[in-house]
Parts: C-alpha cells; sequence; structure tokens
C-alpha cells in the first residue's frame, strides 16, 4: 500500500530480486504453475495479442455479439500471461492464477446465456492484489512466505462486491511485500513469495510499489483491469509509472474488510485501468456500505451509483484547477511533460489558479510513519487474530520470527527494521499516537487542501505523479522523486486520479488530480476530459532497457 519513491518511511528515496529459484520446488510452486492449473495454449509474443489495449466496453461487446465468451476471454488471458509474465520479458507481475477461473468463466456464460448479463463487469476478466482475501483455493499472502497457506474464511467484502457484478477474479497480483512497510531500503514490486517485477516499458527499470503487479500487468494486457490497494501512493505511483489510470478513493467509499491492513486511516483499495471509463464502471462496482468497516457507513448515500455518466468530453470547460506549483520541478523531462499536460487543460477550456500554498511531504512524513507503526501492529494483529487457524502466524512477532528463521528466502536484499519498530509500539490510546494522528490530518486537511480550495474555488488540484521509473537496484533500494501530491491526498483520505499525460525517453509520466471527500464524480469528469484531449497512453514494449536515443514518444 505504500509506494515507491514518495512514500514517508524513506527519506526522499525508496523499494526492493527474485527467489522463485529458491523456491519453485517448495512453498511457491503451486500458485506459480499456469500449465497445470489450467492447460491454455501459448499465447502469441508480445507484440501481438487479439485483446490488447481492449476497453471493458470492448470485450462486453464482443461477448454481447457471440464473438468471445466469459470463457473464451479467460483463455486469452492466461495465455497471454503464460506468454509475457512467465516467459518472454518475464514481468513476474501475478502471483497465482485460479485454478477455477475457467469453470468460474463457464458459469458465467451460462448465466448470460440463460438470464442475461449483471452488468458491464459480467465475465471481464480481473486481478487482484495479494493482500485481498478471497475464500477459494487462492491464498491470501500480501507476498509473504510467512502467510503462504493463509486460507481466510470468506471474500473481502470489495472481492464480493466484484463476483457479485458478474465479475471473473483470473488471479492474485505480486506486490511489494507487506504492502512496502517491512523496510525503508526496499525495492518496490519484490515479494519473499513472488519475487521481482519488471516495468514493462524497461524491464530493468521499477514498476513502483506496492500495487506493483496490479499496474504492470494492466499495463500489459495480461487482463481487463485490476484492483489495487494504498496507504500513500501504492495506487497512484505504480498507476503513473507503468502508464495506466490509476483511481485513489476517498477513505470508506470502498469497503476494507478482508484486506491486510497498514492503516485504518489511510488503506482503501480502487481500480487500476488502461482508461478512465474502466476506472469508472470498475469504481461501480467496488463500492457499497459495508458494516464490518467502521468506516464503511460514514459514506452514507454520498457515493454514486454509477459513475459513468459522469464522463464528459468536454468536462474541463470552466473547470477552476489549481496547479499546485511547489509540487513541480522536481525533474526536468517532468516538467516538459506537465508543460504539454496544461496547455491541453486550457485548450479544454480550464481555468488554471497557480498555487504554492500546500504542505510539502516532509512536514507530515515523521507524523505518518508514526501513525502506521501503531496502526499497523494493531491492525495486521486483529487480521490474523481473525483468521486463526486458517493461517500458519498468529501475531506481526511471529511473522517477524518466521522472517528470521527463514532469513535466506525473506532477507536478502533489505530487513524487516520497520516491522521490529512496529511491534515495540504501544496500544492506539498511546498519546504519541494521537498527536502524530492528529498532526497528519491538520497539515493535510485543515491547513493542507481544505483551505486552498475553498480560497480559490477549485473543483480540484493537480499536479505531477512520480517518476520517470528508476533502474532497480535490490542492495540499495528505490530511489525516485516526486509524488508530494499523492501523499497529501493519501493523508487526508481524499481522492485522487493519475491519467497518463506523456512519457520521457519512454517511461510514462501521469498527471494527478486531488479534490474534496467524495468528488470521485467531479475527478473522473476532469480525469476524463484530459484523458480524451491528450490521448496521451502508449503500450509498452517491454525494451530490456530504456531508449536514450529520443526523449519523447508522445
Amino acid at each position: 500500500m505504500l509506494p515507491s519513491a514518495s512514500h514517508p518511511f524513506a527519506p526522499r528515496a525508496t523499494r526492493r530480486g527474485f527467489l522463485a529459484a529458491a523456491l519453485a520446488s517448495g512453498l511457491a510452486s503451486g500458485s506459480l504453475s499456469l500449465r497445470a492449473a489450467t492447460a491454455v495454449p501459448r499465447a502469441d509474443d508480445e507484440r501481438t495479442f487479439e485483446l490488447d489495449e481492449l476497453t471493458l466496453t470492448d470485450l462486453q461487446a464482443g461477448m454481447q455479439s457471440g464473438k468471445w465468451t466469459a470463457r473464451g476471454l479467460a483463455e486469452k488471458y492466461l495465455a497471454r500471461i503464460e506468454a509475457i509474465d512467465r516467459r518472454g520479458p518475464h514481468l513476474n507481475s501475478v502471483i497465482e492464477v485460479n485454478p477455477d477461473a475457467l469453470a468460474l468463466a463457464e458459469q458465467l456464460d451460462k448465466e448470460r446465456k440463460e438470464k442475461g448479463t449483471r452488468g458491464p463487469l459480467h465475465g471481464i476478466p480481473i486481478l487482484i492484489k495479494d493482500n485481498i482475501d478471497t475464500a477459494d483455493k487462492m491464498a491470501t499472502t500480501a507476498g509473504s512466505l510467512a502467510l503462504v497457506g493463509s486460507r481466510p474464511k470468506k471474500d473481502a467484502f470489495l472481492v464480493t462486491q466484484l463476483r457479485g457484478a458478474g465479475a471473473l477474479i483470473l488471479g492474485k497480483t505480486n506486490l511489494s511485500e507487506w504492502a512496502n512497510a517491512r523496510s525503508t531500503s526496499s525495492t518496490s514490486g519484490w515479494s519473499g513469495r513472488g519475487g521481482l517485477t519488471k516495468n514493462p516499458y524497461a524491464l530493468d527499470r521499477n514498476p513502483s510499489g506496492s500495487s506493483s503487479g496490479s499496474g504492470v500487468a494492466v499495463a500489459a494486457n495480461l487482463c481487463a483491469a485490476a484492483i489495487g490497494t494504498e496507504t500513500d501512493g501504492s495506487i497512484l505511483s505504480p498507476a503513473s509509472t507503468n502508464g495506466i489510470v490509476g483511481l485513489k478513493p476517498t477513505i470508506g467509499l470502498v469497503s476494507r474488510t478482508g484486506v491486510i491492513p497498514i492503516s485504518h486511516t489511510q488503506d482503501t483499495a480502487g481500480p487500476m485501468t488502461r482508461t478512465v471509463k474502466d476506472a469508472a464502471l470498475l469504481l461501480t462496482a467496488l463500492a457499497g456500505i459495508d458494516r464490518e468497516d467502521k468506516i464503511s457507513p460514514s459514506s452514507g448515500d454520498q457515493g454514486a451509483k454509477d459513475y459513468a455518466p459522469f464522463l464528459k468530453e468536454d468536462g474541463l470547460k470552466g473547470a477552476r484547477i489549481g496547479v499546485a506549483r511547489n509540487y513541480f520541478g522536481f525533474h526536468p523531462g517532468v516538467e516538459t511533460v506537465m508543460v504539454n499536460a496544461l496547455k491541453a487543460l486550457k485548450d479544454q477550456g480550464a481555468i488554471l489558479i497557480e498555487t504554492t500554498e500546500l504542505p510539502k511531504s516532509d512536514q507530515f512524513s515523521s507524523a505518518e510513519l508514526t501513525v502506521f507503526e501503531y496502526e499497523m501492529k494493531a491492525g495486521v494483529n486483529a487480521y490474523l487474530a481473525k483468521l486463526g487457524d486458517r493461517a500458519p502466524v498468529k501475531t506481526l512477532k511471529e511473522v517477524i520470527d518466521f522472517n528470521k528463521t527463514h532469513a535466506t528466502q525473506e532477507l536478502p536484499y533489505f530487513g524487516q527494521e520497520l516491522l521490529i519498530r512496529m511491534q515495540a509500539k504501544g496500544s492506539l490510546e498511546s498519546y504519541e499516537y494521537i498527536e502524530a494522528l492528529a498532526k497528519c490530518r491538520r497539515l493535510s486537511r485543515t491547513e493542507g487542501i481544505d483551505p486552498v480550495m475553498e480560497k480559490h474555488h477549485l473543483d480540484a488540484i493537480i499536479a505531477p505523479g512520480c517518476g520517470p521509473a528508476c533502474v532497480t537496484d535490490l542492495l540499495l533500494g528505490d530511489r525516485g522523486a516526486g509524488g508530494d501530491i499523492i501523499s497529501i491526498a493519501a493523508v487526508a483520505g481524499y481522492p485522487s486520479i493519475t491519467v497518463p499525460a506523456g512519457d520521457f525517453y519512454g517511461l510514462p509520466i501521469g498527471l494527478c488530480f486531488i479534490g474534496k471527500p467524495w468528488s470521485e464524480p467531479k475527478l473522473l469528469q476532469l480525469a476524463y476530459g484530459f484523458e480524451q484531449a491528450t490521448k496521451a497512453r502508449r503500450p509498452p514494449r517491454f525494451l530490456p532497457t530504456a531508449d536514450l536515443g529520443k526523449p519523447s514518444q508522445s
């Protein structure tokens, strides 16, 4: 749930190799085997794929016309995973496929024929991050070997929502282990269970975290769409770095029940898609009131029943958008992309208001880390206690002890100092925790986003996301720049969305929009207007390294 270059566990730098060989005959072998589970044919190579860049609407229309079936789509995506994720470029973004995927697809095909569809997600293959519970033959591990064998009693609430909408859960994606909350020197996209995920635009570069697998899988067309989770940047950062759309909802709009936690004040799940419309369709299915999630009922009737109607090609006309200028300037290539992005906004009728009033993340990052240390200890212990005998470890301390015992597999590149610090913290009644949480909310909300938006009567605030992607370094961890706009929205619990804006030497750069609570309709409207005006997304080319012969391909 934490990002790479911008998360508060690292001083403006960030995360972490592949242990599949060590695990291939042991803990990970069953989860990483595609052929044994599904017996699908090999796909064409990465340059030719029948479903390349197709939207949810395209796929649904194809099934309606009889061109495809849900089973047929599942077979094609599974073959694509085999060719591109397991072989070929070996992206390593899918940690496990659903062994029942084809049988479930057949059931959805039968239902379509006999009763019609449940909606726009009926039969659509979706991947979800491996920190989201499913009560099926797949595990839920947060990428940790300590949780291999864990079997939740029931689906996460959001998975129930997806299944209810007719979505096909195709498998689970790799992630930064424990959602990047294990070490200050970790590498994004690496987990003990799943190994290292690669950026499809340049295979030696980092996909960003912690929803790295979801971001890469969507960018490489391994699925129709995916679900990521975020605490601070873990949807938006990999979305920006992998050239896709990522939407982090207002905290409470999407249930967190059944999601391995970091912070109950900042955690959320959200859509990761190739288009803004697909994000709107997916958010419609995800949103819902869950009585088990203490924050969820606060959404009340704030959420929309359908987010697609808010998408308008002229959605930028007359919109008042704040340009958070003190969040710019961290990279010259990003600046070039942003100049073009701001011009596109103006050309579409947006009114741009310059501001430098938002606090930078270094003003609240220490307090945010304190909040996470307290909340993750409480949250993980509660999550494991609820699993009981269905999990091989029962407490955060047992996770720490497991990692020490299995250091060769779990600690070869970086440690677990954050988990150890969390274990040393007290209860949520601690004065230190209460003060840190109050500081985060004050700086991000009442002295941050709220007064700026009210003063200038803004519909949204924009700034570049993260990027360009850094070269992966398992020994030194991540490095990078940007992401302040991502962090302030995350700490506030407010919604945000990133949209492809261009690239620098073929490495994607995203434009991020943030807004007030429950402003997802407005953010989707603005993001859609920008997307339609720019059409900046470019599919990956799976290059071994970035092509430094040409600054931009946009």
